[in-house]
């Protein structure tokens, strides 16, 4: 944490950092970490523990978390809790987060209401693109001072788990794509011990067959010959930094490709006691440090990368960075302008028209600007408008008929950089409901929405309803809105003095729901 200037933040020294706490349940341990952050995000890290964990053995053989399972997550967490109290930190002062091995557990529900009645813990499941959010987070604070890294060329940034491979690329700094895929170190342990093939055989022939799948999907989204800069992150990619980089690295290590890839073969070759004894590894440690290694080095010779770029985070640094994100401006506007460039990519994937998308998505910000008293929403409902504008049109790629249902389907199975599940089902509602009928008590996937998401859905579509009335054309005509209220009506002016005939017509038919929602007729002048 650097230093800052005493006479430049006299009243933000007086304010005492807070201390913060966060865990993860992941497939292969138990992870702790406490930090103190200031009102900057500035992080201090206080203290760590981590416990090896049997959960994803658990899940990943039999679709369910064991009895033990069960008990040893329970002995783990007591402990931490106790480490906590040293602190002054109480179970709900805690965040708590399970991530692939919680995800796909059969009986999770159970388990998570057993923990919570037995250790206080509140377990929340974090989806694999909020997963993807998180670690974002913490790559960029690693990385603050060289974002260059990110910013001149491609970028692939990898983290490889014990149940999944978490991907995202990066064109010159702006977010292309983040995926999910059921690649990991356990999976890969568990795929070994049912086949009669030799485990270096196996795994390359495993391997070889399930990353060029990936990377042919990757490849949709960017190149992989044009990604220059490849970050990786987890505890087998920090054991590389630190063997490679003189045992120790600060905020980030750089490592040379040839020379990564030269230290994953060698441990990979290695015999599990070989490997112990020469580093001084556990022996799931050894196990798994061998094969994650293995699948980032598939991963890297699959890109064009040169450096490979390890920063000294995890997951766990992105959850106490999001506690504190909407204090720090810069970190808010850089995860939204991130949310959008992968909203575009979705976009662009199904050859969407930018130059009307791009305009809705303008006259849509500007009435939800004008609307605040009306609508009561904030920063991320905004977000979430800007997004569905984006993409309201990309049905049409299926069939102009009908568009809008088809662009809810494509948005609800879509991955969008920074969006949680929620945050993705109320964009493809909204995107539904930009045309024809409103909502209706027989549409399911609106229903399904809790009563707020659905509250947010009918004031965003109303919105978007309305800007896209007023670019009936495509053409853009209708600029530079002013905006006044009377008593029951909603007033927008254009600078321009044109014939808007069509886009009146078009708001006639499609400014009823604005009406509903918000109780003013809108009446383009």
């Amino acid at each position: 944490m650097s230093d800052t200037q005493p006479d430049k933040t006299a009243r933000a020294s007086t304010q005492t950092p807070r201390l913060h706490a966060a865990i993860e349940i992941g497939s292969t341990g138990i992870r702790l970490i406490v930090a103190e952050l200031d009102a900057k995000g500035s992080l201090r890290i206080l203290d760590r523990a981590s416990k090896q964990s049997r959960l994803g053995r658990d899940v990943f053989t039999m679709g369910s978390i064991s009895r033990d399972g069960l008990r040893e997550t329970i002995a783990i967490l007591g402990s931490f809790s106790e480490l906590l109290q040293g602190y002054g930190l109480k179970p709900d002062d805690i965040q708590v987060i399970g991530t692939s091995a919680l995800r796909e557990a059969a009986n999770r529900d159970t388990f998570i209401d057993r923990v919570n009645l037995q250790t206080g813990f509140h377990v929340r499941i974090v989806e694999d693109i909020e997963e993807n959010h998180l670690m974002y987070l913490a790559v960029q604070k690693a990385l603050q001072d060289e974002r260059s890294f990110l910013s001149r060329a491609n970028a692939m940034i990898l983290e490889v788990g014990g149940g999944t491979t978490e991907v995202m690329l990066l064109k010159k700094g702006q977010m292309v794509s983040s995926h999910s895929l059921s690649i990991g170190t356990l999976r890969m342990d568990e795929q070994i011990r049912e086949s009669a093939r030799q485990p270096r055989e196996f795994i390359e022939m495993y391997l070889e067959s399930n990353i060029k799948t990936a990377c042919d999907v990757l490849a949709e989204d960017l190149p992989l010959d044009s990604v220059r800069t490849f970050v990786l992150i987890g505890s087998d990619a920090r054991f590389a930094a630190y063997c490679l980089s003189g045992k120790n690295f600060d905020h980030y290590a750089v490592l040379d490709r040839n020379q990564f890839v030269e230290f994953a073969d060698s441990v990979a070759s290695m015999s599990l006691q070989e490997c112990m004894a020469q580093y001084h590894l556990s022996w799931s440690e050894a196990e798994g440090y061998a094969a994650g290694l293995t699948i980032e080095r598939m991963f890297l010779e699959k890109t064009g990368a040169d450096i490979v770029i390890v920063p000294n985070v995890s997951i766990r640094e992105g959850i106490l960075l999001a506690q504190v994100q909407g204090m720090d401006q810069k970190i808010e506007q850089e995860l939204r302008r991130q949310v959008v460039a992968s909203a575009r990519s979705l976009a662009k994937r199904f050859h969407y028209d930018e130059d009307h998308a791009t305009h809705v998505k303008n006259l849509s910000l500007e009435l939800f600007d004008a609307l605040k008293k009306e609508h009561g929403l904030g920063k991320h409902e905004r977000m979430l408008l800007e997004v569905a504008a984006i993409l309201h049109d990309i049905g049409t790629y299926l069939r102009t008929s009908g568009h809008h249902k088809h662009g809810e389907y494509i948005v609800a199975n879509s991955e969008i950089f920074g969006l949680n599940r929620e945050d993705i089902n109320i964009v493809s509602n909204v995107v539904r409901y930009h045309r024809k009928s409103p909502p209706l008590a027989t549409h399911v996937n609106y229903i399904a929405l809790p009563r707020e998401a659905r509250i947010v859905v009918l004031k965003l579509a109303a919105i978007l309803r309305v800007a896209d009335a007023l670019d009936r054309s495509h053409s853009g005509r209708v600029r530079e809105l002013s905006f006044e209220r009377t008593e029951d009506r909603f007033l927008m002016r254009p600078s321009q003095s044109l014939d808007f005939s069509l886009e009146k017509l078009s708001l006639a038919e499609k400014g009823d729901m604005f009406e509903d929602v918000f109780g003013l007729l809108p009446v383009l002048i």
